[in-house]
């Protein structure tokens, strides 16, 4: 068989059509490369068996335990019979359950002391965890049950491998299928450069994967995944290194700011200090922005940090030297938002052109979607002339009828919520390659940043402006304290007697059979993992016009309501933000739609509904709402989660510390490590098994210095082809351009 090839054979030759489709269909694996990469999540040891006291409720899980009793109940007045099993591990007691004529065989195998592999989905009955049904593989290798387990033992002594498994497909069937692959793993392709693996004291790959399917020891698994985690980490690195690689060589209109220009009068007129970490990213960006090669920087840092800031400052420079800057915001309102903001912080600045306006001013335009033709006209032409030096939009600026007359500088606001391609589109307006500026509101652990972001540099903005308050933060059990719900509408209503303003947040906006929360995104918004287990499904999620309809009538009786969500009319939304910004709404019950960018510093109270159904990074980001002006902020967490929750313990979490950084670690220890990498990479296919960005710090930072050295040697990886192959399996073939755009 060729050899580029081998690892790519189609799983239906190898495994037959029934296997495979149910390989495909339930574990997206479709070669037997797939399937030796489909690495076992832990190993049971013979003699010590796994634990029964933390299972996870509703979860399909793999047990090795051993057999304590059997029994056959009648029930039905004698019609229907059940077999009890009782297993133990030492660490607690697990019930197997099965019903009618499915009770033989297991009565004749599940002998007391006998001790094998169980599989099912864990449920409770009469308050006992159990399996119904589950399928088991006998370990003492008598009978016909205990064939695939022999052949385990042939290869792997004592240690069992445990697949991440299916209802349909458990883990021992997985095992059998893996010996039948196992011996392609010889022809794998290294793609990590011979003198990399050996200064490194890796082993080689077919090494790797026999190692990690079929263990003879603990070394052996160690062995294995030092060389894995380096494969992933490497070959990604070698993406990013590329890509960073191809944007230094394109050329760019250095942008040095006048000495007395409109950065500096606008810098003369701020009513405050900017902070040493403003002061200090400020300079890097100048620095960039000075040289001619596009700047990549990412800008990253707490909640309310002034990132906006330090980002006008970067545009005003660009507009300074005769070039136009362009800011992307993901939402209509966050777009308005700034706009209205920026345009208020530069004030007659911000009239270029006008009557009244200043020497050195510009003009500050907006571009949504849902503009007027005549607005929208008027945009387009203040672009294309150059007229504005400032333009802030959505998706609205990516759209090929939108041309500006020199842009000089792309200002991305929440990078997650866009893709390579879309900043790319942007950037690609430019006479030249235009320099490109990424913020992101969620603190980022260093490691995800140099994953996800490899391609930018980063700045870190880790301190506050001065004026900022502290926020407390509590959590309000309501449903075990419905008194502490009242005290929390109580406490709403002394803010707004103190002269101040409040929100409240719903997973939901409740005025259509589809009720789902928007905007659509990963971070909170599917249902946790642990939500059956604590009764997340009893209702539904509180939407914000029920919520705002009860308290108009009840405990906020006599107070401006009013509400915001996403499928308002955006002049609708722009006006409830007017009003409330005013100070006329004293109370605003909106979606997430307010989680980033909002600024309003008389707002210094959140309750946020059904905290539990929200992500620990978002829940960051709506509390980083409040506590904007120089009063103390309080964040109000109402969850009707059992105390002893997970959900209750992430919630705990974020009350415990306002360290958006800490909280984006806990957060993305929860979440799975493609849901780490998202769409940030969108021509990248998210593929780690094995690495995990939090934990392998040390394994990223090395795999990007050495994939840093190899591309400044051998760009086009000519002299390493099976790394080449290794870098088109995972890009997307359809983007396979990803690389090359400038």
């Amino acid at each position: 068989m060729d050899l580029v090839h081998a690892l790519q054979e189609p799983l239906k030759n190898a495994l037959g059509q029934a296997t495979a489709k149910v390989m495909a269909e339930h574990l997206g694996l479709h070669t037997v490369g797939d399937l030796l990469h489909h690495y076992p999540r832990k190993y049971a040891e013979r003699g010590e068996l796994t634990r029964l006291a933390d299972l996870p409720l509703d979860e399909h899980v793999t047990v090795v335990a051993q057999v304590a009793t059997a029994r056959v109940l009648r029930f039905n007045g004698g019609s229907g019979q059940r077999l009890e099993v009782t297993i133990t591990d030492g660490s607690g007691q697990l019930q197997l359950v099965f019903f009618g004529r499915g009770i033989h065989k297991p009565h004749k195998d599940l002998l007391p002391g006998t001790r094998a592999m169980f599989a099912g989905k864990v449920g409770v009955f009469n308050r006992k965890t159990q399996l119904a049904h589950p399928a088991y593989q006998l370990l003492q290798g008598d009978g016909e049950a205990g064939s695939a387990a022999e052949a385990v033992d042939s290869w792997a002594g004592a240690l069992i491998p445990l697949y991440p498994a299916t209802a349909k497909l458990e883990s021992w069937k997985i095992a059998k299928s893996v010996d039948a692959v196992l011996p392609s793993a010889q022809e794998a392709l290294d793609p990590l450069p011979p003198t990399l693996r050996e200064g490194r004291g890796l082993i080689p790959l077919p090494e790797a994967l026999l190692k990690i399917h079929r263990p003879r020891s603990k070394a052996d698994i160690a062995a294995a995944r030092d060389r894995l985690k380096w494969d992933e980490a490497f070959v990604l690195q070698i993406a990013l290194a590329r890509r960073r690689f191809a944007d230094a060589q394109l050329p760019a209109v250095a942008r040095r700011p006048s000495p007395d220009g409109l950065l500096t009068a606008f810098d003369a007129k701020l009513p405050f200090e900017l902070t040493d970490g403003q002061r200090r990213v400020s300079k890097e960006i100048f620095d960039d922005l000075a040289t001619e090669h596009p700047m990549h920087r990412l800008l990253q840092g707490e909640v309310g940090s002034g990132k906006t800031m330090v980002a006008l400052r970067a545009m005003l420079a660009v507009v300074d030297a005769g070039g136009q800057a362009a800011m992307l915001a993901p939402t209509e309102v966050l777009a308005q938002q700034h706009h209205r903001s920026i345009t208020e912080m530069m004030g007659e600045l911000a009239e270029g052109g006008l009557l009244g306006g200043a020497e050195h001013g510009t003009k500050v335009t907006l571009l949504t979607g849902s503009m007027g033709t005549p607005a929208r006209r008027q945009a387009l032409l203040d672009l294309a002339t150059g007229e504005a030096g400032v333009v802030i939009g959505t998706h609205a600026l990516i759209e090929d009828k939108v041309q500006f007359h020199d842009l000089g500088l792309v200002v991305v606001d929440e990078q997650h919520r866009f893709g390579v391609e879309q900043r790319d589109a942007l950037r690609g307006k430019g006479k030249q390659p235009p320099h490109l500026l990424v913020m992101t509101a969620t603190p980022i652990p260093r490691t995800v940043a140099m994953t996800v972001f490899g391609d930018l540099e980063t700045s870190v903005l880790d301190q506050l402006p001065a004026g900022r308050s502290p926020i407390s933060t509590h959590v309000v059990p309501a449903q075990d304290k419905p008194h502490f719900l009242a005290r929390a509408w109580e406490r709403v209503r002394e803010e707004v007697e103190n002269g101040h303003q409040a929100y409240v947040v719903c997973p939901r906006i409740g005025d259509t059979d589809d009720e789902t929360a928007e905007p659509k995104k990963k971070s909170g918004k599917k249902k946790p993992a642990d939500a059956a287990e604590e009764g997340g499904d009893k209702r539904p999620p509180l939407a914000v016009l029920d919520v705002a309809d009860e308290l108009t009538h009840g405990p906020l009786r006599g107070l401006e309501v009013e509400v915001l969500h996403g499928r308002m009319q955006p002049e609708d939304k722009d006006a409830v933000m007017r009003r409330f910004a005013a100070g006329e709404t004293h109370v605003l019950v909106a979606t997430t739609v307010i989680e980033v960018g909002v600024n309003v510093p008389n707002a210094t109270a959140m309750v946020i509904m059904d905290a539990d159904r929200f992500g620990v990074s978002q829940l960051h980001q709506l509390r980083g709402r409040v506590g904007r002006g120089s009063a103390p902020g309080l964040c109000l967490l109402v969850t009707d989660a059992p105390e002893a929750s997970p959900a209750r313990a992430r919630l705990g979490a974020v009350a415990a510390t306002l360290d958006g950084f800490e909280l984006s670690r806990i957060d993305l220890e929860q979440r799975r490590e493609g849901d780490v990498l998202g769409q940030a990479q969108s021509g990248v296919r998210s593929s780690l098994r094995m690495l995990a960005v939090i934990d392998d710090e040390e394994v990223i930072a090395a795999a990007r210095e050495e994939a840093t050295a190899v591309v400044s040697r051998d760009p086009d990886l000519e002299h390493l082809p099976e790394l080449r192959t290794a870098l088109d399996a995972l890009l997307d073939a359809e983007r396979e351009q990803y690389l090359d755009k400038g």
